[in-house]
């Protein structure tokens, strides 16, 4: 198999400039991890670079589970990005 297809899931602010709450995106082999993925986007619209630009504040879940920028993303998996939070 030479690519993988995952969901991948938006919320708050990011939902906001994308346009949209969630995509299906078929990947390259090469695509092996969450920080691949997070270049891959960045690469391929100004929006994700946009999103992206300080991308160490994003918060990653894979699969509802959260983890870091080096979590490897397999076939059907579901990819969610969140901003920071904050409350008082």
């Amino acid at each position: 198999m030479n690519e993988i297809t995952i969901k991948i899931v938006y919320f708050a602010w990011l939902r906001t400039i994308l346009q949209k709450s969630q995509e299906n995106c078929t990947l390259p082999k090469d695509i092996k991890n969450i920080d691949d993925l997070i270049n891959f986007l960045c690469e391929k619209d100004e929006k994700y670079a946009k999103i992206f630009a300080n991308k160490q504040v994003i918060r990653v879940a894979v699969n509802h589970e959260y983890c870091d920028k080096a979590q490897i993303i397999k076939d059907n998996d579901e990819v969610a990005f969140f901003p920071p939070v904050t409350g008082g």
